[in-house]
Parts: C-alpha cells; sequence; structure tokens
C-alpha cells in the first residue's frame, strides 16, 4: 500500500490574489504530487450549495410556484406526474443552461485574463462576444434563420473573431496588452456593425435581434441542453489539462519557458479553448454581459489564492449568473426582465469598481 503524506507549505500574505492559508501537497509513494487548498476547496463546495440553491428556487418559482422539498423530491424521481412535467420538460432545462452558460463564460474569462495579466482583458471586452453577436445577427437579419442556424452563426462568429484578433495582436508573440488593445478596438467596430444590422432589420426581425442580443434564459430547452454539454465535457478538461502551463504563463513568457512550457502552443490552444467557450456559451443563450469579467476576479478575492483558480472560477461564474437570473424573474413583480440585463448592471458597477481599485494600485 502506498503511502500518503501531506506537506504544508508557507503562509504568504499581502496581495488579495495570493493565499493566506496554507496549500498542502498531498504525495503518494508512486510519485504523484497534488496541491490542495483548504480554502479554495471550502469556496468551490459554498459556490455550488449556493448556486445548487439558486437553482432549486428558481425552478420552482414561477405561475405554478412549487416548494423546494418537492423539487428535490422530483428531481431524485419521486414527484408527482404534474410535477415532473413542469420541472423536468419546462424549468430544468433553463437551469441547466445557466449553470453550464455561467461556467463556460467564468472559464473563458479566467483563460484571458491570465493570458492578458489584466483584469480587463475579459471576452466580453475585448471583442469575442460582440463577434459572436455579429454571426448571430447575421443570421436573424440577413437569412431569418432558425434558432439552431442563430446558434450556428454566433459560434462561427466568434470563432472568426478569435482568428482576426489573434493575427492583429500577433508580433513575435502575443503580449497581453498589445491583446486587450487590439481587442477592444475590435470590440467597437463590431458594436458598430451590430447597430448596422439592426437598422437593416424589419421590425420583426429587429425585435427577435434585440431580445437575442440582450442576453436572455427564457424559453430554453433541451435543445439547447445538449450541444453545450457536450462542448462544455470536450472543453473543460482541455482546460484543465493545461492548468498549469496557464498558471507559468500569468508569470511571463520568459518565466514560463524557463519552467518547460511550451509557451505558443499552450496559448494557441488555451485562446481556442476559451473562444469556443464564450461562442458556445453565447450560442446557447446570448451575449450576456460581464460574468466573463467579474466571475473569475470574484474567485480569486474568495479564495486569495494565487493562479487561474479555474474551479472556483466555474462555480462563481454558475451560481452568479443563477442568482443573477433568479432577481430578473422575481424582484420586478409580474414584468420579469432577461438576465442580460441585470448582469450589465451588476457587472457595470463591478467595473467602475475595478477601475478604482487598479488605478489606486498605480496599474491603470
Amino acid at each position: 500500500m502506498s503511502k500518503v503524506t501531506a506537506v504544508p507549505t508557507a503562509k504568504t500574505t499581502g496581495d488579495p490574489h495570493r493565499t493566506t492559508g496554507s496549500v498542502k501537497a498531498v504525495r503518494t509513494a508512486g510519485g504523484l504530487s497534488v496541491r490542495a487548498d483548504p480554502r479554495a476547496i471550502l469556496v468551490v463546495v459554498l459556490l455550488l450549495v449556493a448556486a445548487f440553491g439558486a437553482g432549486v428556487v428558481l425552478i420552482g418559482s414561477g405561475d405554478f410556484p412549487i416548494s423546494a422539498a418537492d423539487v428535490i423530491a422530483t428531481l431524485l424521481g419521486n414527484g408527482s406526474a404534474a410535477h415532473e412535467f413542469i420541472i423536468m420538460d419546462l424549468r430544468l432545462p433553463r437551469v441547466i443552461v445557466g449553470l453550464l452558460v455561467g461556467a463556460c463564460l467564468a472559464l473563458s474569462g479566467t483563460i484571458f485574463q491570465s493570458l492578458s495579466r489584466n483584469p480587463l482583458g475579459s471576452p466580453d471586452v475585448i471583442g469575442f462576444g460582440q463577434g459572436a453577436a455579429v454571426g448571430a445577427l447575421v443570421v436573424i437579419v440577413l437569412f431569418q434563420g432558425s434558432a439552431v442556424a442563430v446558434a450556428g452563426g454566433a459560434i462561427i462568429g466568434g470563432l472568426a473573431t478569435g482568428v482576426v484578433i489573434y493575427l492583429l495582436a500577433w508580433k513575435h508573440g502575443i503580449h497581453g496588452y498589445r491583446l486587450v488593445l487590439v481587442g477592444i478596438g475590435a470590440a467597437a467596430v463590431l458594436t458598430a456593425v451590430n447597430h448596422y444590422l439592426l437598422t437593416k432589420a424589419s421590425l420583426v426581425d429587429a425585435a427577435r435581434a434585440v431580445l437575442w442580443i440582450t442576453g436572455s434564459l427564457d424559453g430554453r430547452d433541451w435543445e439547447q441542453v445538449w450541444p453545450l454539454l457536450v462542448s462544455t465535457l470536450i472543453l473543460v478538461p482541455l482546460v484543465a489539462a493545461y492548468a498549469r502551463p496557464l498558471r507559468m504563463l500569468e508569470m511571463g513568457d520568459d518565466a514560463a519557458y524557463a519552467l518547460g512550457v511550451p509557451v505558443e502552443r499552450a496559448r494557441l490552444v488555451l485562446m481556442g479553448a476559451g473562444v469556443l467557450l464564450m461562442a458556445f456559451a453565447t450560442s446557447a443563450a446570448g451575449p450576456i454581459a460581464f460574468v466573463a469579467l467579474s466571475a473569475p476576479q470574484l474567485a480569486r478575492r474568495l479564495t486569495r489564492s494565487p493562479g487561474p483558480n479555474l474551479a472556483a472560477a466555474a462555480a462563481m461564474g454558475a451560481a452568479l449568473l443563477l442568482t443573477a437570473d433568479l432577481v430578473a424573474t422575481s424582484a420586478f413583480g409580474d414584468r420579469q426582465l432577461p438576465v442580460g440585463v441585470v448582469t450589465a448592471v451588476l457587472g457595470g458597477c463591478y467595473l467602475l469598481w475595478l477601475l478604482v481599485a487598479e488605478r489606486r494600485a498605480g496599474r491603470v
């Protein structure tokens, strides 16, 4: 039987992005070493509990209210026929889409913030979300496409934008600030294209397009769940496999090279995964703003751990989006808002706070 030992590391303080708790390296006789941060694990568990609680409340809300106990019983297969139809066919897909979209957006934001080494390096700030929106609006306005075609257009638009931004930002490698600046310029151009497409749309298509670009979980069913679930099951393990290179890239290219990381290959794979995560999330729910920007930073502040904090960011994104959807559907009486409106308001306030904090720290 192999022995397992736990070796505590030193405690660090000062920077809110660095750990203040002990990080343990668990080693086995076979040479396997796993780093475990108790605070980060606790944060992930609490965020998952919060996401589950928000999901249960959201499933039970609506014109036909259902108690939390009945929701849980139905999810476990012990509900009545009426509850099973309402929950499994009508309300559960919306919650699953919200969980997956929030996690995908947060992971995409974590990747680009780490690669750019900039908290403003979020895919919805540097143009990828706007590119996906252009692809979707082209399908809606010019071709009056179905929901599946709109989703495909969003994915193609996001990928095309990623390729263009990567090529424009390339100069003997990708520098973080150059990526952010090129992305912000691309976002401005793509936003103008979106507005132009709206002016050319018929009244019906324009209303459909405006609702889509606002970002909403309303009306989501299993047709949106399965493609998003499959893409998540493929992309999340890929990102997790590159967690260590991503941590090294946060320290700069020279440090990553010295630690044996194939910098350009790792960056290309991670950027591709980040663009795809954003594109699939946008295709399922529209360009929901600021989740990709705020979730990774909030996760870092809660865990107080260095590095990308992929698990905490994904859990934070899922909890944040479901909570925002719960507010959008229940906090304004009979008038339900698209979740993108709530995230935009909260995210805008967070962005202002982040800019003030970065200015005080002398980084902007």
